[in-house]
């Protein structure tokens, strides 16, 4: 089991790419880098790409309320996108699409976060 995390920046927006699979073995590590990238100050907003991610537990989802959380104190605003069919379902499940906002493609997402 393992996940890849590509991350770039666009003006105040950290873009965060999964590949792969977020669950207890991998949650901590992405949270860590995320985590790193965030201290750095420079951004405010969060945009998960869920694209190529193939599977999720709830320790993938707790690290993702984890990392809305953290934005939320920082005053900025999170976004998801590209969700698949079954983790969309775990979304779903969860409630989490309540405080979250999820979009078919990265451009829309961007441009709910001000970034366009």
């Amino acid at each position: 089991m393992s996940v890849y995390i590509e991350i770039e920046m666009e003006k105040s927006t950290l873009i965060v790419r999964l590949q792969g699979e977020l669950d207890h073995h991998t949650s901590e590590k992405i949270r860590e880098k995320i985590e790193k990238e965030l201290e750095k100050g420079i951004a405010k907003n969060l945009l998960l790409n869920l694209e190529k991610l193939t599977f999720m537990d709830s320790s993938g989802l707790g690290m993702i309320l984890g990392r809305y959380k953290k934005i939320r104190q920082l005053n900025g605003k999170m976004s998801i996108c590209c969700v698949r069919p079954s983790i969309y379902k775990i979304f779903e499940l969860s409630g989490i699409f309540k405080i979250l906002p999820a979009y078919d493609n990265e451009s829309d997402a961007l441009e709910s976060l001000g970034v366009a």
